[in-house]
């Protein structure tokens, strides 16, 4: 018999056509971008990094409104340099 490992996957594993089937964590976030999970929430207070909404207490993040939010990133990063 053969053991099939139950563990989670990466998010960015998990990418199909660049973005995932569900929405974001903060944690899926954090990783992403390699920071802290407390940067995320700061981020999601001063309403600078990628746009985040609430499902009761829970913070989630759409895929394609991160996505956008990177592309503006680079181009806006492009234009300054």
């Amino acid at each position: 018999m053969s053991r099939t490992s139950t563990a989670q996957p990466d998010p960015r594993t998990t990418l199909r056509a660049g973005l995932p089937d569900r929405y974001l964590t903060p944690d899926d976030i954090a990783e992403m971008f390699g920071v802290p999970r407390e940067t995320v929430y700061q981020w999601l207070r001063k309403r600078t990094g990628p746009p985040g909404f609430r499902i009761g207490k829970h913070v989630r993040y759409d895929p394609s409104e991160v996505d956008a939010y990177v592309a503006q990133l680079k181009s806006t990063d492009r234009v300054a340099v």
